[in-house]
């Protein structure tokens, strides 16, 4: 049975596995799914169509599955998932997807979401993504494996956020960040690789190296930016990394790419 604290309100329809916890003045509704040692500490409300993996811990006054904040949801049966050994501290706001996006918001393992951190409707996020303090994301992000989401940083609508990124705290992302770059500023800009991340994840100097020359070829002032990536991409055909890089460009999506440049007129 699982260990429910007299004042907690849960559904009898919701799922709750044996071995979840379930604290003080929690609600849990209908349709939700706890899954092996999932822990909800106190006031947590989770509700909607949600699953949450093994292990995850959520904290005090945190808002999980509640309809999202999109005029254009009429009550569609949109799900949000969370995967396992997640930390969703205080506060933290997720909610599931919507018609306009594939009815779907999706966090993967091992995260880390500080207090006040918003995903919002039909985001799609790795395994190992960490948002630091009211870090939020509007609609319809994606968010690769192992990126680093500064305290304070927005990111636009339909956003793409590549593997082992950092957005610099207080930064506003309009465009795409490839994987491995870290962006700053107001509206941010490039502005070079996630250095110390790619020695944090193991990556060789070698791999380092590689990626550097990269960069600097795919962002130089010759020719158009198609030009370039083809050149990186012959050149560089046998890195992996590199070659992420390459076709996360080359994926495209509705926004532009973020590039290195300077902000105020610096």
């Amino acid at each position: 049975m699982p260990n429910i604290h007299p004042t907690a309100i849960v559904d009898p329809k919701a799922r709750v596995a044996d071995s979840a916890v379930i604290g003080p003045l929690c609600v849990v509704g209908p349709d939700v799914v706890l899954g092996d040692s999932v822990e909800l500490l106190s006031h947590v409300v989770v509700t909607g169509i949600t699953s949450v993996g093994e292990g995850t811990r959520i904290f005090p006054f945190a808002s999980i599955g509640h309809q999202p904040q999109d005029l254009k949801y009429k009550g569609e049966p949109s799900t949000l998932s969370i995967g396992r050994n997640c930390q969703i501290r205080e506060h933290v706001t997720m909610n599931p997807g919507t018609e306009g996006g594939g009815m779907e918001t999706r966090v993967g393992d091992n995260c880390l979401f500080m207090a006040s951190a918003h995903v919002a409707h039909d985001c799609i996020l790795g395994n190992n993504v960490i948002m630091a303090n009211n870090a939020t994301l509007a609609g319809h992000v994606v968010v690769g494996d192992y990126a680093f989401l500064g305290g304070l940083s927005a990111v636009h609508q339909f956003v793409r956020i590549g593997k082992h990124a950092m957005i610099g705290g207080m930064s506003g992302v309009e465009a795409d960040v490839i994987p491995f770059g870290i962006v700053i500023g107001n509206r941010a800009h490039l502005n070079g690789l996630n250095i110390v991340g790619l020695k944090r994840r193991g990556f060789s100097r070698e791999d380092i190296h590689t990626l550097r020359n990269a960069y600097r070829l795919l962002f130089a002032p010759e020719g158009t930016l198609q030009e370039r990536v083809d050149d990186v991409a012959e050149q560089y055909q046998d890195n992996v990394a590199v070659m992420e890089v390459i076709e996360f460009i080359r994926a495209g999506s509705s926004r532009q790419l973020c590039t290195p440049g300077f902000q105020d007129g610096k």
